[in-house]
């Protein structure tokens, strides 16, 4: 991966939200770049999240194995697809990736926000830039959200990955949203049972049947559910009033599965990976 200064912690924010104590990073997937990402934070207007500063970086432009070397937005290399827990991954880039993302996170603490307040949510190859950077980053963060993603560590560095998540890294609510119809990273490759439970110690799976690889609307609209109550403990009363936060609930447990209804919903879009890595 080429060298590239990494992201300042608000770049392609472009929101004109006002910044009150809530930082979320977007990390987007293959071929995309931050700034098409924006309309996300849109979706979370009725959260506890839209008083939130919102960061969509762009990844360094870097050749692409699986897409025949073509050049594009890419946070690592991913060398083939469709993408299974014993497909090859170069730890040393997705690291360098990671670190992008801890400078981001390191930057923003610096400043003022509390770790509890900080959230990376990210999209396929983003998605599991995410995951990565949460359970390596040595504090607790506030959440971490995972959109069709996979962990990306290969079998043979899974072990060593794991003996690196901290006790306080596990302590980070994570929530897993994967597509049922998924071909380019199979649900069931998604969650890496054993090394992904382990590795999150508070986390919720929700599994749209019917959805391939790509952002539905109601997904969104799940994440936003997730983090207000079940993160932030915010709500709404029995008038849709917005309730303040207050305690906030961890609710932990074994991934289940679910089936997003959606059908009505339209994807948002679906990514360069899938346009090209068929």
């Amino acid at each position: 991966m080429e060298e590239e200064r990494p992201p300042a912690a608000g770049s392609g924010a472009g929101t004109g939200r006002v910044r009150r104590g809530g930082f979320v990073v977007w990390l987007h997937g293959l071929g995309d770049c931050g700034r098409a990402n924006e309309f996300i934070a849109d979706h979370f207007s009725a959260a506890a999240l839209s008083d939130a500063r919102w960061a969509f970086p762009t990844a360094p432009t870097a050749p692409v194995t699986c897409n025949r070397g073509m050049r594009m937005p890419s946070w690592f290399d991913i060398h083939d697809a469709p993408i299974t827990s014993r497909s090859v991954r170069g730890e040393e880039d997705v690291l360098r990736a990671v670190q992008i993302v801890h400078t981001m996170i390191d930057r923003e603490i610096a400043s003022g926000t509390g770790p509890e307040d900080v959230f990376v949510f990210g999209l396929s190859q983003g998605g599991a830039l995410s995951i990565a950077s949460v359970l390596l980053y040595p504090k607790t963060l506030g959440g971490c959200a995972v959109f069709s993603g996979f962990l990306p560590f290969d079998s043979s560095s899974s072990s060593s990955f794991a003996a690196r998540v901290t006790d306080e890294a596990k302590k980070t609510p994570v929530l897993w949203i994967h597509g049922g119809a998924d071909s380019l990273i199979p649900v069931q490759e998604g969650w890496k049972g054993e090394t992904g439970s382990s590795s999150c110690g508070d986390s919720a799976w929700h599994a749209s049947s019917r959805l391939g690889h790509t952002l539905a609307p109601y997904e969104l609209e799940h994440c936003e559910r997730w983090a207000s109550e079940t993160v932030l403990g915010v709500g709404e009363d029995e008038h849709g009033r917005r309730q303040g936060p207050g305690k906030k609930k961890k609710k932990g447990g074994r991934p289940g599965t679910g089936t997003g209804t959606g059908s009505k919903s339209k994807s948002l879009f679906c990514g360069v990976f899938n346009l090209f890595s068929r």
